[in-house]
């Protein structure tokens, strides 16, 4: 008969890994406050145009538009660099595997 437990070593790399969901929810919120600081800064003065007089609601949902998929962005682009300056710190240790595979 077999031996039920095999148990050796293998070696693993360890690294921090940063996580990308929520440097975009930072950058996505950071993108709604920022259409939001637009929004208050802009004027509402009639268009010389179209004589139009867009609502601060409206302003807001279009600025939005803009922001957060650039907040996105860019926070996946701070993740990415995070990523890759991790990398250099990658450890190699020494892991023990155990099988236990059981008889009937």
């Amino acid at each position: 008969m077999s031996d039920p437990e095999t148990a050796h070593t293998v070696e693993a790399t360890v690294r921090r890994v940063p996580r990308y969901g929520v440097f975009m929810g930072i950058g996505a919120i950071l993108g709604i406050i920022a259409a939001g600081i637009l929004t208050m800064v802009g004027s509402y003065e009639p268009s010389e145009t179209l004589s139009v007089v867009y609502p601060p609601g409206q302003v807001f949902g279009f600025a939005l538009l803009w922001t957060v998929p650039a907040g996105l962005a860019l926070g996946g682009i701070v993740a990415l660099v995070l990523e890759r300056v991790a990398r250099r710190h990658d450890r190699v240790v020494k892991v023990g595997r155990e099988t236990i595979i059981e008889s009937d």
